[in-house]
């Protein structure tokens, strides 16, 4: 039996939220550049700016590398990007870009809702999960946040 949980980080960034959003649904250019070091070998197979998107990539993390295959969706284009992964363990990673201090800045949110066993060893794989990819949520909104302000 397996149970969901999520891992979500937020932080502000000063830069109009269009240009932020813009970032995140282009991944040709923009997605790959935010991306920490634990991603390697992206490539789009369709699409390539936001809904409709097909990506594969890999994450490699504790010495382990996974593979994933995800389709973007905007159900709120412009603010709510959402990546789901057809692989087997089936975690959804949201994008919500909430605009701030009269759209000059956002709070950027990176949500993931992912999927663990049940019992102490599935405490144990959410306790090292989570903080895992807080840390790297964290490098990814301040890669976000540079080139943002830089963009």
């Amino acid at each position: 039996m397996s149970s969901t949980y999520t891992v979500t980080r937020t932080e502000r960034i000063d830069a109009p939220p269009d240009r932020i959003y813009r970032i995140i649904r282009d991944y040709h250019h923009g997605h790959p550049s935010i991306l920490p070091k634990q991603f390697s070998n992206m490539r789009v197979e369709a699409g390539g700016v936001g809904a409709g998107t097909k990506v594969h990539f890999d994450v490699t993390v504790l010495g382990q590398k996974q593979h994933f295959v995800a389709v973007v969706s905007e159900p709120e284009p412009g603010r709510v990007l959402v990546e789901k992964n057809l692989e087997p363990t089936g975690s959804v990673t949201t994008f919500v870009v909430d605009p701030d201090d009269g759209g000059r800045a956002a709070h950027v949110t990176i949500q993931t809702e992912l999927s663990s066993r049940a019992g102490l060893s599935g405490r144990l794989e959410r306790y090292i999960t989570a903080k895992v990819l807080q840390s790297m949520y964290l490098e990814e909104l301040k890669k976000l946040a540079d080139r943002a302000r830089s963009a």
